[in-house]
This record gives C-alpha cells, structure tokens and sequence, in this order.
C-alpha cells in the first residue's frame, strides 16, 4: 500500500537516454510521460485517491514495454470514518498483567463480492479475523512508531474469508509497544496519561453490482473477554483456550488521542522463518531445554498442548548455566533507586484439549537461542515445539564467502545478529531493551545496508528520530522514544540526551541512504532536524565548558568555542574492560559511575561534530543551500582546527592517546597529513602493547580494520581480525557465538555470560569483508552506485574470497581466487555502471556491463 504519490523507480538498460513510463488507474488510462532517470523518480500523475489500482511499465522510447508492476493506494487518512474504539477499563488492571480484548462487530453479506479491503491499525498491538480467519502475515501489527506523532494503518485484501449471510470482524488487542514496557528497566511507555488501548478499522466491500458498503469501528461494536489472559511484548503472553468469550459491555469511542494514519515505507515484521530445536533435553526437574542453535528474535509455537486443563509454561534466553539450566541473569537491569529488574521472557498456555490445538504468542516477541518448557506430568517431543523466527521482511542485498570458515560464521552470526533487532525498528537487542537506540544504527548503518535492503525500513525509523527531537534540537537516545523525554526534561534520561555519536545519527543515516540508494527527498525531510541538531551542538560548544578547562583558565581560550565538551556524552562506550589484580573485569561505569559521568569526552564529541557538520555542508550543496553550505563548511574548518589545538600533539599524538582516539581522528579527517603516518604508527604501537588486540569500543570499532589497511598496515588489520584470544572477534565464535555480544567478554573463560549476546554493533566488521577483503567499494563520490571500485586486499591466508551486491543499478558479481602467485579477479557489472578493478600489481582497469575476468601477480 501507498500514500498518494508514490516514487517510481526500476533497474536501468545500458545505454538508455531517458524512459517512457506507462499507467492505469482502476483500468483507466493515462497519459505516457517521460522519465530522465530510472531511480526514485517523483509521482508523475495526479495524486492517487484511497484504495485506486495502479498498473505501471516503464520502457526505454521505441523499445518494448516492460511487465505490469500492480499497488494500490491506502485508505487516505482524510477519507477515515471509522472511530477509534477502546475496550471498556478492565477491572484487574495492574502494570504487566494486562489482559487482551476482542472487540467484534456482526454484519450480513447479501450481494457478491467484487473486492473487500480491510484498513486497520491500533494504538496497542492487535490482529484482524473475519470469521475466525486470520488476517494477512504481518505481525506485532502497527508496529512502533512514535505515537503521539505518526500511526501506520495495515491493509489485507479479505474476500476470500467472507461469505453470504452471517460474518463477523474481530480485533484482537493488547498493550504492546503503546503502553507496555520498554528499555532495561521496563518501564512503562509514556505515549497517553491514561490506561487505554484502541482501535481503528474499516472493511470497505465493492460488489458485482457496483455498490458499496463500509463496516467501519464505532459504537456498535462490542468487547468481550479473550483467552490472552496476559500480554506484554517483554514479560510474554499467557493464554488460556479454556476461557469462554463473555460479554464485557460496549466499547467506548474517541477516549484517545491519536495522529493522522500514515502508510510505512517498511516492509511489515513477519515470521520469516521455522527452526526446529537441534537438541531436547530433559532437566532433573522435570523441565525440557530446547536449544534450537541460532540466538534470534521471535517466540515459540507449541502444538502440544495435552488434556484440558494442561499448563505449559515456557522461558526463553540466550545462555545456560554450567548445569544445562536456562540462565538469564546476566540480563537483568540494576540502577540505583530501581532496585533489581529482572527479565522474564515467560511464556504459558492453559490447553483446551482440543484437537489440533496450537500455541502461538503472537502479543509479545523474544530474544532467545534456549527455551525451558516445563509442564507436569505430561511428555514433550521435539516435533511438537518449535522456533518462529520474527523480524522485519527484509531482501538480502549483499553476499560473501572465502576460503576461511570463521570468517564466513563470522558474516553468518552478524547478519543473525541484525536481522534479531530489525523487528520494526533498528533495536540495540532483542531481549533485554528493545529500543531504537540511536547510537547502534549510527555505527550499524553503513554495515545493514550492505546485508539487506533497508532503504524503507530506515526511513521509516527516521520518521521516529523527527518526531522525538526536542524543542532545543536534541535528538533522543533512542527512538521511537516511549519515555517522551521532549515532555519530560526532569527525567535523568533526558539529562543525558544530546550524546555525541548518538544524536549524530540524525545526520549520519540519511547521509548512508543517499550514498546507497541516491535518496536525495529523505536529505530534504531531515534538513530541518539536522540543522536544528547542528546548531544546538555549536552552540553548546560556545556556551557550555567542561570543569577541567574551567580549572585550567577562567576565561575560555579562543578555540574553545568549538569545543563541544560541556554536555553529556556517552562516549566510545564498551571498550574492552580492564582486568583487576584478582583476574575480574572492571566496568568503570560501576565502579565509579561520577567519575564516568564527570569524564571529560570533548575529544569525541568534537570530533563528531567535525564529521556532522562537515556532511551537513556537503548534504547543503546536495539541496542547493550554498549560503548554508558555505556557512557550516566554515563551521566544519573550525571546529576541526579546535580539535587538532586541543586534542592532537605537534608529534601527531592524541591527548587521550587510545586506539579509539586514533581510529576517529584518522577516519574522520583530523590529522594534517603530515602526521597521519605517526598517527598511524602509534595506532599499531598500542595494538601491540595490547598483544596485538583491539582496544576500540562501541564508537570507532567499525572503522579500526580500514583504517589500519588504509594506512598501509594490512598485516596488523589481518592479525587482529584473525586474533582468537579476547578481545576479539573470533574468540566470541570459539566460545558458541551464534549473534555478536554487547560486551566483547560476553562469555568469559568459565562460561559466565555478561550483558546482551545480540548486540549487532560490533558486528559492523563484516562491512570490512565486503570493502576490502573481497575489495568491493562503490568509487568516491558515486551515488547510488553508478560507479564502483573492486580493489582486493587479501591477508590472512585467504585464498579466495567472492561475493555480490544488489544495487540500485543491478546486482554486482565479484570473486577473486589467488593460485601459483598469481590472482584472478572476476565479476559482473550491471547495466549503466562502471567499475575500476584494482589490480595488486598496481593497474587500474576499468570495465563496463558484462563479465569480466582480469590477472596480475598477487
């Protein structure tokens, strides 16, 4: 479904010097027009109206036509009559232990049918039947979005399921991400004062005969009890099929607020996927452990359910203790003033004893690779349980493979990793948060766009970041953002909002998805809240001081005020941990959390607001803002000349003097080039003292591999990425990974797990397989991938290495292969692309459309 202008867009021919595009609007034909371009080309017809049929083709003039491609509009939020009904107020409401509700309305069929389109959404999580019939595949229906701004309606094409006489519509609905609970410390979502969950539907029927009718949801309708007993997307789901639907009165109408429906740019979560458990094993307890293999997002279906009465309780985690027992406590929350918050993934089922009866939680999602099913007196088989995958539908976009296995598990477990935290929006992990935070996508971005098309699945979550920026133009830790601190500025969460490297997301990923897919519109929905962001961090920087510079001078010294220093940062965030003298890691977070806080971080934040300001410059001239573009390029040249007077030694050292500070000052363009071999020298100096570890964090882990080969040391890029002692990455493989950790000792040597073990950040190396061990880069400057380089780096031992990429061009092909010291490139390039094949002997060769195979000496 679609709003009311669409873009257009298809692959090129090679060659073509514009197209021709064709289309009908409910069988009625328009006029052809012309198109210079084959991508994201502007709605080129009058706007569609609600529910229109479009038919389009486009080809190149005097050619032949290409296939139909078929879409309909939505139902256009001004043609809504439908009101928003909630259930009546339940009498048990506590926090956590919130029941589901159908709401039902009854109508007659009499005449037949020629099309049905049922419209939904919900301010809560909910699911459609017509006649006890489910409604389409998507699941966690609307998904998360920020509320109080933005709401996306589901459509579903139900005429299969109607029938001549007697139907019924039903709605399911439960608590979800509206006003469930949310982050580490679970609490509640902050979208309404009130209690209230609601709904929002219209099943619009054309009939043979040309009429019309709409069943849409108001006072008529009716809530009754449902046999979801209890729902939450984080504590899980209880059913009880032994409950009788009872009548809980009429619902009520308009007792929320709510924005204007919308159409997401996303594809919808589903279950993509059934993995059956690898093992199950019984406990002394009398407990099954299913270990299905994979840590992913999703829940688990249970055909199973014994004799009525029956209860089946299922827990889901990532880890088991020594014992073999489901062990979850290395993902509970603590916080001063909160006490302990323990997660409890806690799924149950009540049987009916009905035959062919099934258990699917469709109200709640989990991060899981174990589940612990207890049930008294009753077997359990393996046939009879298993894993629903649920995540975003994505398309695969990229793919690789060498000649290395834990090289190709590594780019397995990272591809695992972000497909469990895209449920709907970008999630920094599956199980314990769940939240949007900024921070993750801003490293992830560049790495999830080579693994799958996330064009409408980013800009759906951009939409978030919008609506959550403050007034001040702080952009939110994380969004959709249920605490609603732009409301909230007393909370502690909103004193550490406006982070460097977080907030920076704001500029960074629009920034990604037009280098990847050419998406120029999305630069312009963002200008505003880039420039906003922007502005408030330069103004910060002239206005706020850090104490120690304080101390250091009464009066700032001129540079200061481009010093972005004063306000909260997070900082790189999970470098490796330090040991003590007993041998335990030391969390300085923990360990002095003031001392954390009050840490002087100007050295990230400065060098952020370089990177941002100098992209806002480029992303101006992109728009034709040259006044703006010339503005914030100055800007830009300040602020880093503000970073080298404070930051950076006339000997190319860092003040902070870490492998981090290193990575972003020579990635972000921050040391003169005079002093970027010394940069660079000192960068391999601190791996070594490390023993030839990493020592990067959250911030600049992505970056440290290319920067290391781009400053001509390959060697040590290789030796890192093959280190197997932690901290590394294949020490997360060689201790069971099967998604990447949040901490980099996420399983210690006893087999102790720490924080999250689905934490996709990290996991941003497999963008250096792409970019530099198969070598495939899109060329500087290139947008959407008209051009594009193939410059392999092997090392490692790799013998060879291929892959391919899905661009907006066409699917490029690249392989190499080294035998008797020479190498063998090969590929393909797709039509109206270009590629440069660098060759290790030192030629370039370009290449065209078509296969290509090209040799040198390795």
């Amino acid at each position: 479904m679609s709003g009311d202008r669409p873009r257009l867009s298809w692959l090129p021919l090679d060659g073509a010097d514009g197209y021709e595009l064709h289309a009908t609007i409910d069988g009625v034909s328009l006029e052809p027009v012309s198109a210079a371009a084959h991508r994201l080309n502007a709605w080129p017809w009058r706007p569609l109206q609600s529910g229109e049929r479009v038919r389009w083709r486009v080809c190149v003039p005097g050619g032949a036509w290409s296939e139909e491609h078929v879409f309909e509009a939505g139902l256009l939020d001004a043609d809504w009559s439908a009101d928003w009904i909630s259930p009546p107020t339940p009498s048990d409401v506590v926090f956590g232990k919130r029941p589901g509700h159908a709401l039902r309305r009854g109508f007659l069929v009499e005449r037949p049918i020629r099309r049905a389109r049922l419209y939904s959404t919900a301010l809560g999580v909910y699911e459609a039947f017509v006649n006890g019939e489910r409604v389409g595949t998507a699941e966690l229906s609307p998904g998360s979005t920020s509320y109080d701004k933005t709401v996306y309606a589901q459509a579903a094409d139900v005429a299969p399921s109607l029938h001549p006489g007697r139907n019924t519509l039903e709605l399911v609905l439960t608590d979800g991400w509206y006003q469930g609970q949310v982050g580490a410390f679970h609490a509640r979502a902050a979208w309404t004062d009130g209690d209230d969950v609601a709904a929002r539907a219209e099943l619009r029927l054309l009939f043979e005969d040309g009429t019309t009718e709409v069943i849409r949801t108001d006072g008529s309708w009716t809530s009754w009890t449902s046999p979801i007993v209890r729902a939450g997307l984080m504590d899980g789901q209880a059913t009880d099929l032994t409950v009788e639907p009872s009548l809980l009165g009429p619902v009520r109408v308009g007792v929320v607020t709510a924005p204007p429906v919308s159409w997401s740019p996303a594809p919808p979560v589903r279950r993509v996927e059934e993995r059956a458990p690898v093992t199950l094993t019984p406990l002394d307890s009398g407990a099954w452990i299913a270990d299905f293999g994979q840590n992913a997002s999703g829940w688990t279906r249970l055909t199973d359910l014994g004799p009525r009465g029956s209860r089946t309780v299922i827990e889901h985690g990532e880890h088991l203790d020594p014992s073999g027992d489901l062990d979850m406590s290395h993902l509970d929350s603590e916080r001063e003033g909160d006490g302990l918050v323990v997660l409890d993934q806690r799924d149950e089922v009540v049987s009916d004893g009905s035959d062919g009866s099934v258990f699917e939680p469709r109200h709640t999602v989990h991060g899981f690779q174990y589940a612990r099913i207890q049930r008294a007196d009753l077997p359990l088989s393996a046939d009879a349980i298993s894993m629903q995958v649920v995540n975003t539908d994505l398309t695969p976009a990229g793919s690789f493979r060498c000649s290395d296995d834990d090289l190709n598990r590594l780019y397995e477990i990272a591809d695992w990793s972000f497909r469990g935290n895209a449920v709907d929006i970008p999630t920094d992990c599956p199980q314990r948060e769940r939240i949007g935070w900024t921070g993750d996508y801003q490293v992830f971005a560049s790495t999830a766009v080579r693994l799958f098309d996330v064009h409408g699945f980013t800009r759906k979550w951009l939409q978030s970041v919008r609506d959550d920026q403050l007034d001040d133009g702080r952009i939110a830790n994380f969004s959709p953002d249920g605490r609603q601190v732009k409301h909230h500025p007393d909370l502690q969460v909103a004193q550490m909002t406006g982070s460097a490297g977080w907030g920076d997301a704001i500029i960074h990923v629009p920034w990604i998805l037009y280098e990847t897919y050419g998406d120029r519109d999305e630069l312009a929905a963002t200008w505003d809240a880039m420039t906003r962001w922007v502005d408030w961090a330069l103004d910060t920087a002239r206005t706020r001081r850090h104490p120690s510079r304080e101390q250091r001078s009464a009066d700032p010294l001129p540079h200061e005020q481009y010093l972005w220093d004063g306000s909260f940062h997070w900082g790189e965030w999970c470098e490796p941990k330090e040991r003590a003298a007993d041998g335990s890691l030391v969390d300085p977070l923990q360990d002095n959390p003031m001392a954390w806080f009050m840490e002087d971080k100007g050295e990230v934040g400065t060098a952020y607001l370089y990177r941002s300001t100098t992209t806002l410059a480029r992303i101006a001239a992109i728009l034709g803002r040259e006044g703006d573009a010339a503005r914030y390029t100055d800007e830009a040249q300040h602020v880093r000349d503000a970073w080298r007077t404070e930051f950076l030694s006339a000997e190319g050292r860092t003040v902070k003097d870490t492998q981090a500070a290193y990575v972003r000052a020579l990635s972000f363009g921050l040391i003169p080039d005079h002093l970027r071999s010394r940069a660079a020298d000192r960068l391999v100096e601190l791996i070594r003292r490390a023993d030839t570890h990493l020592g990067t964090g959250f911030l600049s882990t992505a970056d440290l591999l290319p920067v290391l080969v781009e400053t001509g040391h390959a060697d040590v890029a290789y030796e890192l990425l093959f280190q197997r002692t932690s901290p590394s990455w294949l020490g997360m493989l060689d201790r069971g990974a099967t998604t990447i950790w949040e901490d980099w000792d996420g399983v210690d040597e006893d087999g102790r797990a720490f924080a999250s073990l689905n934490h996709y950040s990290k996991g941003a190396v497999v963008r250096f397989l792409h970019t530099h061990l198969l070598g495939l880069d899109q060329a500087p400057d290139s947008v959407a991938w008209e051009s594009f380089l193939l410059r392999p780096v092997p090392g490692g031992g790799v013998t060879w290495a291929e892959g391919s990429y899905r661009t907006p061009q066409g699917t490029i092909e690249a392989s190499w292969r080294i035998e008797d010291g020479q190498i063998t490139v090969s590929g393909a390039v797709p039509p109206a692309t270009t590629g440069t094949i660098v060759l290790p002997d030192g030629r370039s060769i370009q290449v065209g459309p078509g296969r290509f195979t090209v040799s040198s000496a390795a």
